[in-house]
Protein backbone atom coordinates (compact mmCIF):
# COMPACT_ATOMS: atom_id res chain seq x y z
CA UNK A 1 0.00 0.00 0.00
CA UNK A 2 1.56 3.17 -1.08
CA UNK A 3 1.72 5.71 1.81
CA UNK A 4 0.24 9.46 1.38
CA UNK A 5 3.44 11.40 1.83
CA UNK A 6 1.14 14.02 3.67
CA UNK A 7 1.42 14.01 7.18
CA UNK A 8 -2.58 13.73 8.28
CA UNK A 9 -1.66 16.75 10.42
CA UNK A 10 -0.72 18.82 7.41
CA UNK A 11 -2.72 21.63 6.28
CA UNK A 12 -3.82 21.21 2.45
CA UNK A 13 -3.98 24.89 1.16
CA UNK A 14 -5.09 25.29 -2.71
CA UNK A 15 -4.24 29.08 -3.87
CA UNK A 16 -3.51 31.25 -6.74
CA UNK A 17 0.92 31.60 -7.18
CA UNK A 18 2.36 34.41 -5.81
CA UNK A 19 5.94 35.66 -7.12
CA UNK A 20 7.46 34.62 -3.82
CA UNK A 21 6.25 31.10 -5.15
CA UNK A 22 8.17 30.85 -8.29
CA UNK A 23 11.07 28.86 -7.13
CA UNK A 24 9.00 26.23 -5.40
CA UNK A 25 7.20 25.98 -8.41
CA UNK A 26 10.28 25.36 -10.88
CA UNK A 27 11.51 22.94 -8.72
CA UNK A 28 8.15 20.83 -8.77
CA UNK A 29 8.23 21.55 -12.65
CA UNK A 30 11.83 20.27 -12.70
CA UNK A 31 11.98 17.76 -10.54
CA UNK A 32 8.47 15.79 -12.09
CA UNK A 33 9.84 16.25 -15.62
CA UNK A 34 13.21 14.88 -14.46
CA UNK A 35 12.39 12.12 -12.69
CA UNK A 36 8.67 11.45 -14.17
CA UNK A 37 8.51 12.14 -17.61
CA UNK A 38 12.31 11.68 -18.74
CA UNK A 39 11.27 9.70 -21.88
CA UNK A 40 10.39 13.25 -22.88
CA UNK A 41 14.31 15.49 -21.94
CA UNK A 42 13.88 18.78 -20.98
CA UNK A 43 14.75 21.11 -23.84
CA UNK A 44 16.26 24.62 -21.32
CA UNK A 45 18.29 24.32 -18.61
CA UNK A 46 17.15 24.40 -15.21
CA UNK A 47 18.17 28.34 -14.92
CA UNK A 48 15.95 28.93 -17.87
CA UNK A 49 13.05 26.92 -16.20
CA UNK A 50 13.92 28.95 -12.95
CA UNK A 51 13.56 32.43 -15.08
CA UNK A 52 10.32 31.62 -17.63
CA UNK A 53 8.62 31.02 -14.29
CA UNK A 54 9.46 34.09 -12.76
CA UNK A 55 9.15 36.38 -15.51
CA UNK A 56 6.39 34.16 -17.61
CA UNK A 57 4.51 31.96 -16.01
CA UNK A 58 3.25 33.66 -12.93
CA UNK A 59 3.14 37.23 -14.44
CA UNK A 60 0.05 35.32 -16.64
CA UNK A 61 -2.07 34.91 -13.78
CA UNK A 62 -3.42 31.49 -14.20
CA UNK A 63 -1.08 29.63 -12.10
CA UNK A 64 -2.67 27.55 -9.20
CA UNK A 65 -0.71 25.77 -5.92
CA UNK A 66 -1.49 23.06 -3.61
CA UNK A 67 0.50 23.57 -0.36
CA UNK A 68 1.29 20.98 1.68
CA UNK A 69 2.31 21.88 5.51
CA UNK A 70 4.76 24.79 3.91
CA UNK A 71 5.83 23.05 0.56
CA UNK A 72 4.16 23.83 -2.63
CA UNK A 73 3.76 20.14 -3.86
CA UNK A 74 1.61 20.66 -7.20
CA UNK A 75 0.66 23.28 -9.67
CA UNK A 76 -1.72 23.93 -12.76
CA UNK A 77 -1.33 26.49 -15.20
CA UNK A 78 -4.47 27.28 -17.50
CA UNK A 79 -5.04 29.53 -20.32
CA UNK A 80 -7.87 30.71 -22.93
CA UNK A 81 -7.94 30.70 -26.75
CA UNK A 82 -10.41 30.86 -29.24
CA UNK A 83 -13.51 29.82 -26.71
CA UNK A 84 -10.94 27.08 -26.08
CA UNK A 85 -9.57 26.30 -22.44
CA UNK A 86 -6.17 25.23 -22.23
CA UNK A 87 -4.32 23.29 -19.19
CA UNK A 88 -0.85 24.40 -20.06
CA UNK A 89 0.82 22.53 -17.18
CA UNK A 90 -0.22 20.41 -14.20
CA UNK A 91 2.62 18.64 -11.91
CA UNK A 92 3.15 17.08 -9.17
CA UNK A 93 6.55 16.96 -6.63
CA UNK A 94 7.01 12.59 -7.68
CA UNK A 95 6.46 11.88 -3.78
CA UNK A 96 3.38 13.31 -3.68
CA UNK A 97 2.11 11.08 -6.65
CA UNK A 98 -1.13 9.33 -5.83
CA UNK A 99 -2.12 12.36 -2.83
CA UNK A 100 -4.71 13.51 -4.82
CA UNK A 101 -2.75 17.03 -5.04
CA UNK A 102 -3.40 16.72 -8.82
CA UNK A 103 -6.66 15.65 -8.53
CA UNK A 104 -7.66 18.30 -6.64
CA UNK A 105 -6.17 20.95 -9.21
CA UNK A 106 -7.72 19.10 -12.64
CA UNK A 107 -11.24 19.07 -10.54
CA UNK A 108 -10.64 22.73 -9.96
CA UNK A 109 -10.24 23.67 -13.64
CA UNK A 110 -13.17 21.31 -14.92
CA UNK A 111 -15.33 23.71 -12.49
CA UNK A 112 -13.61 26.85 -13.11
CA UNK A 113 -13.02 26.64 -17.09
CA UNK A 114 -15.70 26.71 -19.45
CA UNK A 115 -15.30 23.93 -21.68
CA UNK A 116 -14.08 22.45 -23.90
CA UNK A 117 -10.88 21.75 -21.88
CA UNK A 118 -7.78 20.84 -23.62
CA UNK A 119 -3.94 20.03 -22.68
CA UNK A 120 -1.34 17.82 -24.00
CA UNK A 121 0.72 15.06 -23.06
CA UNK A 122 3.61 13.09 -24.18
CA UNK A 123 2.24 9.67 -25.55
CA UNK A 124 5.31 8.20 -23.50
CA UNK A 125 3.68 9.88 -20.51
CA UNK A 126 1.43 6.48 -19.41
CA UNK A 127 0.98 7.77 -16.28
CA UNK A 128 -0.52 10.87 -17.26
CA UNK A 129 -2.50 9.56 -20.18
CA UNK A 130 -4.11 6.82 -17.17
CA UNK A 131 -5.11 10.25 -14.95
CA UNK A 132 -6.23 11.96 -17.89
CA UNK A 133 -8.33 9.37 -19.27
CA UNK A 134 -9.93 8.12 -15.88
CA UNK A 135 -10.83 11.73 -15.38
CA UNK A 136 -13.29 11.66 -18.68
CA UNK A 137 -10.33 13.56 -21.09
CA UNK A 138 -10.40 12.01 -24.53
CA UNK A 139 -7.42 11.83 -26.71
CA UNK A 140 -8.19 13.49 -30.32
CA UNK A 141 -5.21 14.38 -32.20
CA UNK A 142 -1.90 11.76 -31.77
CA UNK A 143 0.68 14.18 -32.58
CA UNK A 144 4.88 12.93 -34.24
CA UNK A 145 6.58 15.09 -31.99
CA UNK A 146 6.78 17.84 -34.42
CA UNK A 147 5.00 20.59 -32.85
CA UNK A 148 6.71 20.27 -29.58
CA UNK A 149 10.19 21.54 -28.50
CA UNK A 150 11.47 18.06 -27.36
CA UNK A 151 10.57 16.59 -30.88
CA UNK A 152 8.55 13.48 -28.59
CA UNK A 153 5.34 12.27 -29.76
CA UNK A 154 2.42 13.62 -27.71
CA UNK A 155 -1.36 13.55 -27.42
CA UNK A 156 -4.11 15.85 -27.81
CA UNK A 157 -6.49 15.66 -24.88
CA UNK A 158 -10.13 17.09 -25.19
CA UNK A 159 -12.60 17.12 -21.77
CA UNK A 160 -16.04 18.22 -22.03
CA UNK A 161 -19.43 18.12 -19.88
CA UNK A 162 -21.57 14.99 -20.54
CA UNK A 163 -24.44 16.24 -22.36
Amino acid sequence: MRRNPHDSREKVIIRVAKIEDADSIADVYLRSRKELVSCAPLVHSDDDVRHWVRSRLIPAGRTTIVVAGERVVAFIACSSKDKVSWIDHLYVLPECIGSGSGSRLLELAQRELTPPIRLYTFQCNARARRFYERRGFRPIVFGDGSGNEENCPDILYEWAPAQ
